[in-house]
């Protein structure tokens, strides 16, 4: 299977501009790239790349004083599986754990553990350690927030989150992260494209997703609290400790958003 993935992002900026992306697929992925994900600008503007401390390709530039439009339209190999399911997989100890997980058991920006571990010990201290006791955090995740695009803001944490039981898929994962890390599991926010394959309509407006992983055993497995279910086609781009990390977009100067639209499609192939 291929998908065509991509984005349109339009700035208006009150004077010249530097900014910082993450909107590039991840390395992970480079051998899928049959059309790769060039940055595109207009007004052309020079654009230079780097690896971050989290293995994330990103870019920099200058944009300019008025409009200027982002874009980038890929197509990527899938192999078309839904997520994998690895019940028998085990927590480990906290001694055990390899030592480029620790990072993730911390409080970030957005997921206070000290605020949230006494809960979640309460919730999740009597359900078996492992798989179990990430997917009962996804469950409780799940169910107890609202899903609305109009619940979107940008400095809600998961503590407010769980306040508030409302909030996009940014929120879904940032509390099920922190709840996680407050039960001594690693745990990881992941963005990237993740389109309707697989699932019924009707389907919402396309946009950027966020999801988790989480260390068990040897490695690490992907879970989506706000859909709860393995889903097919997750096109990586970036990963860190919350969404702080890897915001699409770190501007260093005032500007205003003026348009937003990402696809993420079945490619059609002669």
């Amino acid at each position: 299977m291929q998908l065509r993935v991509g984005f349109e992002m339009i700035y208006r900026c009150a004077q010249p501009t530097p900014m910082m992306l993450a909107l590039s697929i991840h390395p992970e992925r480079a051998d899928d790239l049959v059309v790769p994900d060039r940055l595109v600008s207009d007004p052309v503007v020079p654009t230079s790349s780097y690896l971050d401390l989290f293995g994330n390709r990103c870019s920099r530039l200058v944009a300019p004083q008025g409009r200027i439009v982002l874009s980038s339209d890929a197509v990527v190999n899938d192999n078309g599986a839904p997520d994998l399911v690895a019940r028998s997989a085990p927590q480990n100890t906290v001694e055990a754990l390899p030592a480029a997980t620790l990072v993730y058991l911390l409080g970030s920006r957005y997921c206070e553990t000290e605020l949230l571990s006494d809960i979640a010990w309460q919730l999740f201290g009597s359900v078996p350690a492992g798989w179990a006791r990430v997917q009962a955090i996804c469950d409780y995740v799940h169910r107890h927030i609202e899903f609305g695009y109009t619940h979107a803001r940008h400095t809600r944490t998961a503590s407010e989150a769980h306040a508030e039981g409302r909030g996009v898929c940014r929120d879904y994962a940032h509390l099920a992260i922190t709840l996680c890390r407050c039960m001594d599991i690693p745990a990881r926010y992941c963005t990237g494209y993740l389109g309707d394959v697989g699932t019924e309509p009707p389907y919402g407006p396309m946009d950027f997703a966020a999801w988790f992983e989480a260390y068990l055993g040897d490695r690490w497995y992907t879970f989506d609290a706000r859909n709860n279910k393995p889903r097919i086609g997750r096109v990586l781009i970036a990963r860190g400790r919350d969404a702080c990390d890897v915001a699409l977009s770190t501007t260093f100067g005032p500007n205003k958003l003026e348009g937003f639209r990402v696809w993420t499609d079945v490619a059609v192939t002669a």
